[in-house]
């Protein structure tokens, strides 16, 4: 079996048992789309001081830039993307995915070129923007809206990761629940879709954390989630308190039990835009499991077909 017919049948193995969010873009567009992550040189205010420095916990700023390299730009970023999954899947169609640190937090002057850049692709037909939920004005909001109202496909991606505050503030996040329950809300006011990042083993945490955390999102509404083992990655502090035996990951058996257990608790028109996520080899320290993808996403799909 070639490398390309494998990928799909894991991806099909799983489509079976979830609304991926592939599928819900087959559905939608009438074809398949492909996320093109972006890094468009953002920050975070909880690296540059406005409300912390250090970042959290669990963050290795050098994995999204390395070496502190200025990547290229939207448009070339985008050609390079194409070319790859062109090549790979045969993809036509794309959805430019602001992925890298916070993706809404600059003037609406510098933030309208960038999106304005992915979405003058002829081939891209629309925006996924990942942010914190700290820092989504109205202002924001209302362009991201206004893409919506020109026909593009626009979501707001949250990393809320727990709904638990002590949590939160242990992993030195910034912000608590209660600005992400917020910054749903408005979103939604505005009828923009939400996908929201759920953090699984977090320090602290148990399986009863993560029940309650979907519970409390699912009743706020939302449209889309992405749920990510915690791995521990060089150069954070988790990594020291991983070290000192402070902290243990979560075994894959303990991961796929959770993640299984939390899809079945999750209405069916919900989209999983991810249920698992990997560390480049370089920089992952534990869990060895989280180099893995396909691995992880078939004993998923096995536990959900069982």
């Amino acid at each position: 079996m070639s490398v390309c017919s494998f990928l799909s049948n894991c991806r099909m193995n799983l489509a079976k048992h979830l609304n991926t969010f592939g599928q819900y873009l087959l559905r939608r567009h009438g074809e398949r789309v492909h996320k093109l992550a972006l890094n468009a040189s953002f920050t975070c205010p909880n690296r540059d001081g406005s409300i912390g420095r250090g970042g959290c916990t669990f963050c290795n700023n050098a994995s999204f830039n390395p070496q502190g390299r200025q990547p290229p730009s939207v448009a070339q970023q985008i050609a390079a993307g194409r070319a790859v999954l062109a090549k790979r899947t045969g993809a036509k169609k794309f959805l430019a995915y602001f992925q890298a640190y916070t993706n809404t937090y600059a003037a609406l002057e510098v933030l309208k070129p960038l999106y304005g850049q992915a979405l003058a692709e002829p081939d891209v037909i629309g925006l996924s923007v990942g942010t914190r939920p700290d820092c989504v004005p109205d202002a924001v909001l209302d362009l991201l809206a206004s893409y919506r109202d020109q026909g593009h496909e626009v979501w707001l991606e949250l990393g809320l990761q727990s709904s638990f505050d002590y949590t939160l503030r242990r992993v030195n996040r910034g912000h608590g629940f209660a600005e992400y329950a917020d910054t749903v809300r408005r979103a939604h006011a505005r009828q923009l879709p939400v996908c929201t990042h759920l953090i699984a083993g977090l320090p602290g945490e148990r399986t009863s954390h993560s029940r309650i955390t979907l519970a409390r999102v699912l009743e706020l509404g939302v449209e889309g989630l992405k749920l990510h083992p915690l791995h521990v990655v060089r150069g954070t502090q988790l990594a020291n308190e991983w070290r000192r035996g402070e902290y243990q990951p979560l075994t894959l058996d303990e991961y796929v039990e959770l993640v299984v257990d939390l899809i079945h608790h999750t209405p069916p028109e919900v989209t999983f835009h991810r249920v698992s996520a990997t560390a480049a080899p370089e920089i992952l320290l534990a869990p060895d499991w989280c180099s893995k993808k396909w691995l992880v996403l078939n004993r998923i799909a096995e536990q959900l077909g069982a």
